[in-house]
């Protein structure tokens, strides 16, 4: 079933965009309706569609001229392609090609500039290395590392969005602690707590 889109107060957020906005969050649940359908139904896949409209919210809240976004894990490029839409530079980096495909086709479609890497998003060479000594890292998977391909460290964004599996919450910040600028926000949706905004070591929201 197709969950329909409510744009969020749109202060801000002139009707062109709004309903630009609103036809990306529609096409976004189509697109999941058809992977469960098709993928995950038969198979196991870590990819699970955002609640699209509750992350444009925060995007609205944090946007500001010049800043630079990046996904991890960017699957169909939804929130990618919906923080060029609302004037972010954005990139996208997701381990699976044929998501990375899909995105690229939805970017085409919606006249954006944001742009995708097939990939990891851990830098090269990164280990996690918890206190517990338990360094799995659950669904992230290993590959390539994306930044390659994007051309820019992490350290050069400014905004970073995941949306993390039970578990994973830590080996990100610990990922954004030794490579992210000390100045950027990191958001991270899912699970009881929503969505949560980190900056540095302090979270925000």
């Amino acid at each position: 079933m197709v969950k329909p889109s409510i744009l969020p107060d749109p202060s801000g957020v002139d009707a062109t965009l709004g309903a630009r906005l609103t036809s990306l969050c529609d096409e976004g649940w189509e697109i999941w309706s058809r992977f469960d359908t098709e993928v995950r139904q038969h198979h196991w896949h870590p990819f699970v569609a955002a609640d699209y409209e509750r992350v444009l919210q925060t995007l609205l809240e944090l946007r500001r001229p010049g800043l630079r976004f990046l996904e991890w894990g960017s699957a169909t490029g939804v929130i990618t392609i919906m923080a060029d839409l609302l004037g972010f530079e954005a990139y996208g980096i997701e381990l699976d090609p044929e998501l990375v495909g899909i995105a690229r086709d939805l970017a085409e479609r919606f006249d954006s500039r944001a742009r995708f890497a097939a990939g990891s998003f851990l830098p090269a060479g990164y280990q996690w290395k918890p206190s517990d000594g338990d360094g799995r890292i659950g669904t992230i998977g290993d590959g390539t590392s994306g930044y390659l391909q994007l051309h820019r460290p992490l350290e050069d964004f400014d905004v970073v969005y995941a949306y993390p599996w039970p578990g994973e919450e830590p080996m990100m910040q610990d990922v954004m602690l030794r490579y992210g600028d000390s100045g950027a926000r990191l958001v991270l949706h899912g699970g009881a707590q929503g969505i949560r905004v980190y900056c540095a070591r302090r979270r925000e929201s």
